[in-house]
């Protein structure tokens, strides 16, 4: 098996404040937990912004660079940029940072889909801002826009233009028909980075047959061209890690995905999950891969070339 490489999704725009003390909302605090999630053995950091003040997500490129050079200048890990932001933002604010800073690495869902986080919104009895509990209610019709328009225009203006790869996140298998369908268009080559996403209402669920199912149609569609990798969200985290891992894969968790590190027990930090599915990938014989391992594994253009 090749090295595994840890991806660690730091904060994203799922989860609210009101969920965890611990979900890192000011630039200070996703600067810290990322690199301490960087030092536990993440090579990737997927990463998005918030608003320090209120901790709604952001897509401002000053909230991003609040943090971005600071990660850089304290670790070597792979900046991956959200283009998805949050599924209530345009496709132009979610754009707006990553055309900036032209990362070696950005995210891009290939769907429109449902994104429907409103179940949530029953578990807490008092929030801490304002605007929470209407961010996950209204999700009931909200509709997450990711066209084949839109996928084209990513793929151009952050690949084309700026030599960015991609962590092609992949939420039910008309994503990787719409992914084979680009590659066959010429407008990506391998080796093509696929995350396989579970648990997601909207997406396909969390079940092990859907990641067997998941894994055989992108090996039919990609054959030997490209590396998978597994995140599910929720209690479900850690196990779908465990099995991508003992499947060959590659593994990704964080804080956008569980705020847990067990069962009714809060993760104090990101770094506390990396340490947990680097414990288990080691006890599998895995090895795990640096940032430059996963810069050569991935063909990324390298620290070097980002605009920070």
């Amino acid at each position: 098996m090749t090295k595994a490489i840890i991806t660690c999704a730091v904060t994203g725009s799922i989860h609210t404040p009101t969920m965890s003390p611990h979900l890192p909302v000011t630039a200070k605090d996703i600067a810290d937990q990322a690199v301490e999630a960087a030092e536990a053995g993440a090579a990737i950091l997927h990463l998005h912004a918030r608003d320090p003040e209120t901790g709604r997500p952001s897509a401002l490129p000053e909230h991003f660079l609040a943090f971005l050079p600071d990660i850089r200048a304290r670790c070597d890990a792979v900046l991956n940029l959200s283009t998805g932001g949050s599924a209530v933002m345009t496709l132009d604010d979610r754009l707006a940072a990553p055309l900036q800073v032209a990362p070696e690495m950005c995210s891009l869902n290939m769907g429109t889909m449902n994104f429907a986080l409103y179940p949530m919104a029953a578990r807490y009895d008092s929030w801490k801002h304002n605007w929470e509990k209407p961010f996950l209610e209204e999700s009931d019709d909200l509709v997450f826009k990711n066209t084949p328009r839109d996928i084209a225009r990513i793929l151009n203006d952050l690949g084309t233009e700026r030599g960015a790869r991609f962590e092609f996140e992949c939420y039910d298998v008309g994503h990787l028909h719409m992914l084979r369908h680009f590659a066959d268009r010429g407008l990506v080559k391998p080796p093509y980075f696929i995350q396989f996403v579970f648990g997601v209402l909207g997406g396909i669920g969390a079940d092990t047959e859907n990641l067997m199912h998941m894994k055989r149609m992108a090996d039919k569609l990609f054959g030997d061209d490209y590396m998978f990798s597994v995140l599910a969200a929720g209690r479900q985290q850690i196990p779908f890690a465990s099995i991508s891992a003992a499947m060959g894969g590659n593994v990704r968790v964080g804080l956008e995905d569980s705020l847990f590190i067990a069962r009714g027990e809060l993760a104090v930090s990101n770094a506390e999950q990396v340490r947990k599915i680097r414990r288990i990938l080691e006890e599998m014989g895995r090895e795990i891969a640096t940032p430059d391992e996963a810069r050569a594994m991935l063909g990324l253009k390298g620290a070097d070339e980002v605009a920070l």
